[in-house]
């Protein structure tokens, strides 16, 4: 089968295109660093040729509602019109869960996460999504962007985080399966008050910051409901713990890990 992984460069899609490969599936990447780009269209048609899956693991550069919301629906009208064009027949999208909820409550980023979901289901296409739990991977530049006089001001929520291999397993699954027509939430294995993980994070680095939950704090840009980050009762649950995550990713090497903040 010949699958599109837009965003097939980055921290979750370069996993996608892995495991996809690895398959024995027929992969296209689509990413400005190979010259085709989802919200210009430039190379789109090019690129989706032959493809019948399209998985769309991209994200938006800013966090903020404005930036989000062009990038996002620009980009998905891209892909669902070239999509069509080209008879994709089953179209992935990786969004986050708790969405629907901090796009009511709260918009920011995640109203334009809402929007880009929106306009997936009412395209009549077949279509997949996948809510992914905030990643591991994410959890030093939340911290890094929450600290203020060298004191790290993090949300007062709980949080139940994944590993980024697991979320671009479960991705992969979701590309190679039926169309679900509807929302499949995966989460981690363990809970987490997000500022005890954002202290235990720096302790592994050896960085002596203190962390403060404190209730007034934002998570990109949205004031949180205590319980608002966390999956339903009927999540898939990833297999892989913190700890067990944070002894390889040191062992590999700190320099894979993203330094700038964002779902994805």
């Amino acid at each position: 089968m010949r699958i599109a992984v837009i965003g097939g460069t980055g921290l979750i899609g370069s996993r996608v295109v892995t495991a996809l490969e690895a398959t024995g599936h027929d992969v296209v990447v689509v990413a400005r660093a190979v010259g085709v780009n989802s919200f210009t269209g430039e190379g789109l048609e090019h690129a989706l040729g032959g493809v019948e899956t399209l998985v769309d693991v991209s994200n938006s550069s800013y966090t903020d509602e404005a930036g989000a919301r062009e990038f996002f629906y620009g980009s998905t009208l891209n892909l669902l019109t070239y999509g069509a064009a080209a008879g994709v027949a089953h179209h992935v999208v990786l969004s986050v869960v708790g969405t629907d909820r901090l796009a009511r409550s709260e918009g920011g980023y995640f109203q334009a996460k809402a929007e880009q979901e929106r306009l997936l289901t009412a395209s009549g296409r077949p279509y997949s999504i996948v809510h992914a739990t905030q990643f591991f991977e994410f959890i030093r530049s939340i911290t890094d962007a929450a600290t203020r006089g060298g004191i790290a001001h993090v949300a007062d929520a709980l949080i139940q985080p994944m590993a980024a291999g697991d979320v671009a397993a479960a991705v992969a699954r979701a590309a190679l399966a039926r169309p679900t027509g509807g929302i499949t939430e995966h989460a981690g294995p363990e809970v987490f008050e997000l500022g005890y993980l954002a202290q235990r994070e720096l302790r592994f680095r050896r960085d002596e910051r203190e962390v403060v939950a404190d209730p007034l704090a934002t998570y990109f840009g949205a004031q949180l409901d205590r319980f608002e980050l966390l999956p339903g009762a009927g999540a898939v649950i990833a297999p892989t713990r913190f700890h067990d995550w944070r002894i390889s990713a040191g062992e590999a090497g700190d320099a894979l890990l993203p330094s700038a903040a964002g779902v994805r």
